[in-house]
């Protein structure tokens, strides 16, 4: 499926086959990300989702098609220029033991260094507004280590946001994260769209949170196809849900938010034990 959304956003990808441990886990497969929206991919294990933000991220180099960033096919630019361009949170981030967080967010300003330039106050300015606008500015003498795993999150993304990009890629961000950790680095998230204006692109397994903070949602399935993509109130149907995850269930509005709410249906035996 090849998506309607104008071909002029700044990052899309176009006929995409993408493979991964000599296995090929999608073909033929088109994405076009909105500008300034809050896009999330959801979908079932191994269907290609982190696979994909890889691609879009020039992590993997697609065996067919192309990924297209601000109108040059991506594998254009230099490294650097990439990173100038769009920031990656991986899956799995690993702290050089015993670093500060300071020094893990200053790490952010590589695609801004040049050989033998030296330490500028511009670099300065983007750390600190980068640990002011997650929180954790307070924390910038502190070892990593020593964090709980949301504030260390909040770190990783405030590296992220230290590289001064306004694309930013979160591949799984709130795994390992207790639900309070979750709705926190998600809160974040929505804040660094809606105040400002960043383009967001996150894979998530939970489908309730991917329709509670997404603007734009792309709905993947088992062979690396898209199932459906768009405001998640217009697309996301209990037809949806059980042709993707196999999962009969109900669509309700989320009393706080209003935005579709999944409900596993009950066994019947476990369903009449509540009513009896």
């Amino acid at each position: 499926m090849t998506a309607t959304t104008a071909p002029t956003a700044r990052l899309r990808a176009e006929d995409l086959t993408l493979s991964y441990d000599q296995r090929t886990v999608a073909t033929s497969l088109g994405v076009v990300i909105p500008d300034h929206s809050f896009t999330v991919i959801i979908g079932p294990n191994a269907c290609g989702k982190s696979t994909l933000l890889k691609a879009l991220a020039r992590m993997l180099r697609p065996t067919a098609g192309q990924v297209y960033l601000d109108g040059a096919a991506i594998s254009s630019y230099r490294s650097r220029e990439v990173a100038r361009r769009l920031g990656l949170l991986p899956q799995s981030s690993t702290a050089p033991g015993g670093i500060t967080v300071g020094d893990l967010v200053a790490r952010g300003r590589y695609p801004h260094q040049r050989l033998l330039k030296q330490w500028t106050a511009q670099d300065e300015d983007a750390v600190i507004a980068a640990m002011r606008q997650t929180g954790v500015l307070e924390l910038a003498h502190r070892p990593v280590d020593d964090l709980s795993g949301g504030q260390r999150q909040r770190v990783w993304l405030s590296m992220v946001l230290a590289q001064e990009t306004s694309v930013l890629l979160l591949d799984e961000p709130t795994t390992y994260l207790d639900i309070a950790h979750q709705v926190e680095v998600l809160d974040l998230c929505a804040d660094l769209h809606e105040r400002k204006g960043h383009t967001i692109v996150a894979v998530l397994h939970d489908l309730n949170q991917a329709c509670r903070y997404a603007s734009h949602l792309v709905v993947m399935k088992a062979g690396g196809t898209i199932a459906a993509e768009g405001d998640p109130a217009a697309i996301m149907t209990a037809e949806l849900v059980e042709d993707v995850f196999g999962l009969p269930c109900r669509i309700i509005d989320d009393p706080e938010t209003g935005t579709p709410l999944m409900v596993p249906t009950a066994p019947k035996r476990r369903a009449m034990a509540r009513t009896s």
